[in-house]
């Protein structure tokens, strides 16, 4: 959601002839600004790391494709990043080190989810 978001204000920035927004903007943007809706209300009960994350990611993939065009890559040619799809069932999740803790008992504790068993 973050992401496609995201991708929404750049590729509008860029047919508005505007430059990219910054990271930061874009966070004020698409997480701070979403947290206030009342659609959206239910990010401010998710961690900050994986929002911020999946900002990291857009950020990373735009890099892949500008190195890839200009040459600075190597291998296949990278395209331009795609919106995520609802219908993919696939979730993934990543904490910096800050936010989880494993615990003597063996569980995991993640921030604003709580304990969690691992195998």
């Amino acid at each position: 959601m973050v992401y496609n978001d995201a991708l929404a204000a750049r590729k509008q920035a860029r047919k508005d002839g505007l430059p990219y927004p910054k990271s930061t903007d874009l966070q004020r943007q698409v997480v701070t600004a979403a947290k206030k809706t009342a659609e959206r209300a239910w990010l401010a009960s998710v961690g900050v790391d994986p929002l911020i994350q999946s900002l990291r990611d857009l950020d990373t993939a735009y890099r892949n494709f500008f190195d890839s065009v200009s040459g600075k890559r190597r291998g296949r040619l990278v395209g331009l990043p795609r919106f995520k799809s609802k219908r993919d069932s696939r979730q993934s999740l990543r904490f910096t080190r800050n936010r989880f803790r494993l615990r003597s008992d063996g569980k995991l504790n993640l921030a604003k989810i709580g304990d969690v068993r691992v195998k």
